[in-house]
């Protein structure tokens, strides 16, 4: 593309940020498209938006047309093509934060720095879950380096937050990172797996982690042989715990059986369900854990090279993560010759950009294509044409650090804990109403009860908790004797989904909870179907109208369309979003938690 046809030129601040990922010779025009999110997010890093000049100049050294990078640009939350404050606070009002704090915090942000959006140099909006709900209320800092655009991104997590750290971080102070002991109330049990290292070894250091027992998973894993490894992930039955539940060890099969000799393996960090914060807390407690993992997976697949998309909202995780990797490589544990064993695997790490939808498979495979974050129809699968048309696993992070169990003890021994298809451990996110929130590692298998045990007892006045995430349903205080199976939740029409478990008490109004919920899923939407893009609009307008008391029709009007919306979703939308967007409303009109107006 020629720069002079442009209405605008890049700054050179503009130039330095882009020149500095994508490598001079790129290729042919498109061959590096997947380039084009880490030119975006170093542009937005720099300068804090998209201008003209800068979407042109990524077109040019990327060879993509303008009109698909402004496509790109426009459909992430994170990214602005039009001006905007250098510094932003993004405060969480969804479920997990709103009637804990979160609510309060972005009246304060309002009468300290007006509405979102009024001011040139700071401002705030509001957000949809953070990640960070043991915490709340949660605000994330997307923090430009305008003065030394060059420099590292200082984005920042605050978590309780309050106006006044808020203001701080957006005037520049410095954020203390998060302390993962603090949302992990079981730390230093040394009957934990997943967890075991949370507090016991230090996450910055690879000595650290080799010591508290780090790599002999993959040590092992390099004396058995792929093959062999498959098989004991196929023996666990050891299934995703990213809320889809699907066996492991059945995609992995696929991929290592194809005779396609390039493969890929991605990890979806892009924790976005409201809810749930299990993956943070693992990639900032224990990022060697997670690259070790991989590197096991990557060999055992067939896979040279690896992908970890991060979630753009999690500054913490993503720094941790980039330095294992950077130490890992260093000390020869990833790259062309891992542990000395001839076999080569290497991770890069991508940023996600705000959106939910990325959580999808394929539309997470697009997304690190540098295409709009759409889901693709499906057949092909991923294993048989998934990352650039090539045969591709992708799992979550916790079903990943399961692997380095399996591989170390077996998939026997894996498959004692629990029963059926629900083996092993699994990590559950209590926040809300719970006396110690936090990630709480247990057998399948154990009660619903016995987890709010853990957390400090059943909370007082319980009156109904979000199960699985807001794409999961809510149960009620008859149904605690639950086992957390994906049997057990089934037979009571619920779900594991991410392991969400949120609390509310009577105190807290639930209808409002409930259009919170539906408007996540409009805005998320991303509107490829129209199942979706019209049925979560409809969803959210009949709560709405629900909560202010001016139902069109009668309370029996409104619920007779949220049926029918939900019935429609559920079984015309493409993906998982609109099939499941309707899943909690239905619940609580099922068991009759959507009260008077409120």
């Amino acid at each position: 593309m020629d720069l002079r046809l442009l209405p605008d030129a890049p700054t050179d601040a503009e130039r330095e940020a882009v020149d500095a990922v994508v490598p001079e010779h790129p290729g042919l025009d498109g061959e590096r498209r997947d380039l084009l999110l880490p030119a975006f997010h170093a542009v937005m890093d720099a300068v804090g938006w998209i201008s003209r000049g800068a979407l042109g100049y990524v077109c040019a050294r990327l060879g993509v047309p303008p009109a698909e990078a402004y496509g790109v640009a426009t459909f992430y939350a994170l990214f602005s093509v039009t001006p905007r404050a250098p510094r932003i606070a993004h405060v969480c009002d969804d479920v997990g934060c709103a009637a804990f704090g979160g609510e309060a915090l972005c009246a304060a942000m309002e009468e300290r720095l007006g509405a979102p959006g009024a001011r040139e140099d700071v401002t705030w909006t509001r957000s949809p879950c953070l990640g960070m709900c043991e915490r709340a209320p949660a605000v994330f800092l997307q923090r430009a380096s305008t003065d030394a655009p060059t420099e590292e991104p200082d984005h920042a997590q605050i978590a309780p937050a309050d106006a006044t750290a808020v203001l701080a971080g957006l005037g520049g102070a410095e954020i203390p990172g998060p302390d993962p002991v603090v949302s992990t109330p079981q730390a230093g049990d040394p009957g934990l797996y997943l967890l075991g290292k949370v507090g016991v070894a230090d996450p910055a250091d690879l000595d650290s982690y080799r010591a508290a027992g780090g790599y002999a998973g993959l040590r092992r894993a390099l004396a058995i042989g792929p093959a062999r490894v498959v098989d004991e992930i196929t023996v666990a039955s050891l299934t995703g715990r990213g809320g889809a539940a699907f066996p492991t060890g059945t995609k992995w099969a696929a991929v290592a059986g194809s005779p396609e000799p390039e493969k890929y393996l991605i990890v979806n960090a892009d924790e976005s369900e409201p809810g749930t914060f299990k993956d943070r807390v693992l990639m900032e407690a224990d990022p060697f854990a997670l690259v070790e993992a991989m590197t096991v997976a990557g060999i055992a697949v067939g896979a040279r090279t690896g992908y970890l998309y991060v979630r753009g909202e999690y500054p913490a995780a993503e720094r941790a993560i980039r330095h294992a990797v950077e130490a890992a490589r260093h000390h020869r544990l990833l790259g062309d010759d891992v542990m000395g064993s001839g076999r080569t695997f290497d991770i890069d790490v991508r940023r996600g950009a705000g959106a939910y939808i990325c959580g999808e498979e394929t539309a997470l495979m697009n997304s690190l294509e540098g295409r709009r974050g759409e889901p693709r129809a499906k057949p092909p699968f991923p294993t048989v044409a998934g990352l650039f048309g090539k045969p591709t696993v992708i799992n979550n992070v916790e079903t990943l650090i399961n692997v380095l169990r399996i591989v170390t003890e077996g998939g026997p021994a894996f498959a004692s804990v629990g029963s059926g298809r629900s083996t092993g451990t699994k990590l559950f996110c209590l926040s809300g109403t719970v006396a110690r929130p936090g990630v709480y590692e247990v057998d399948m298998g154990t009660t619903l009860r016995e987890l709010l045990e853990l957390a400090g007892g059943v909370p007082p006045d319980l009156r109904a908790i979000l199960l699985g995430g807001a794409a999961g349903s809510f149960v009620t205080p008859d149904q605690l004797d639950v086992p957390l199976t994906l049997e057990g939740t089934r037979e009571i029409g619920a779900t594991l989904g991410s392991g969400v478990v949120l609390c509310f008490d009577s105190s807290i109004p639930m209808a409002p909870v409930l259009r919170r919920i539906a408007g996540f899923f409009r805005d998320e939407s991303c509107g490829q179907c129209v199942p979706c893009r019209v049925g979560t609009v409809r969803q959210e307008e009949a709560l709405a109208r629900i909560v202010r008391g001016r139902e069109i029709g009668g309370r029996t009007t409104e619920l007779a369309l949220l049926t029918d919306v939900d019935r429609v979703m559920t079984d015309a939308s493409i993906c998982g979003l609109g099939q499941t967007a309707a899943s909690a409303v239905r619940s609580a009109l099922k068991l009759g938690l959507v009260g008077e107006p409120s």
